[in-house]
């Protein structure tokens, strides 16, 4: 008899809803980035003068000193936008076997700062999670984050494939896109 009630219940419901003839307008829907609904892993810092080819030496921003390893032959793969004492780093890392911190991903976000345009993106990735577009565009990026040694883009995340001091290769299911860093002496041309 319970679930008989139950049922009935639901019916009852849906009717109300389905005879309700009041016009709803659609919510307005903005892109933003989500709250941290997934803990972050990354560590913040700057760039320590004890960086080798190997070692990065973290200052993180609590002033602690933490030294990771990049074991990866290959460096390029690991860092992003190179390593420059003095640059603001953000660093997804993991243990060994000997219990040795390994950098995984290293982005050099003083590098990933700056105008950078695309055939059909323009935008100005600044301090503070800003982005600016200069151009009009369905969805323009307006804020931006480093998340778990991802690139969020107001809704968007991808992994940085490459960053260079003149270039930016963002990668995600949709594939690779490339941006070419605008530089005022680029503007004055």
């Amino acid at each position: 008899m319970k679930r008989h009630s139950w049922i009935f219940v639901m019916m009852i419901a849906l009717l109300a809803c389905a005879c309700n003839n009041k016009k709803k307008t659609a919510p307005v829907l903005t892109p933003t980035i989500e709250k941290e609904t997934v803990a972050d892993s990354t560590v913040y810092g700057t760039c320590g003068e004890n960086t080798a080819m190997h070692t990065l030496e973290l200052i993180t921003d609590k002033g602690d000193s933490i030294v990771y390893l990049m074991e990866d032959t290959d460096s390029f793969s690991v860092v992003k936008g190179g390593l420059f004492v003095g640059d603001k780093i953000a660093v997804v890392s993991e243990k060994n076997a000997e219990g040795t911190l390994v950098a995984k991903e290293v982005i050099n976000l003083t590098s990933l700062l700056g105008k950078w345009v695309s055939l059909d993106k323009n935008f100005d990735i600044r301090e503070g999670g800003e982005v600016i577009s200069t151009i009009k565009e369905p969805r323009p990026y307006t804020e931006w984050k480093i998340l778990n040694g991802k690139l969020v883009l107001s809704a968007d995340t991808f992994d940085i494939y490459s960053l260079g001091a003149d270039s930016l290769y963002l990668e995600n299911a949709e594939g690779i896109f490339g941006y070419k860093r605008i530089t005022k002496e680029a503007k004055s041309k």
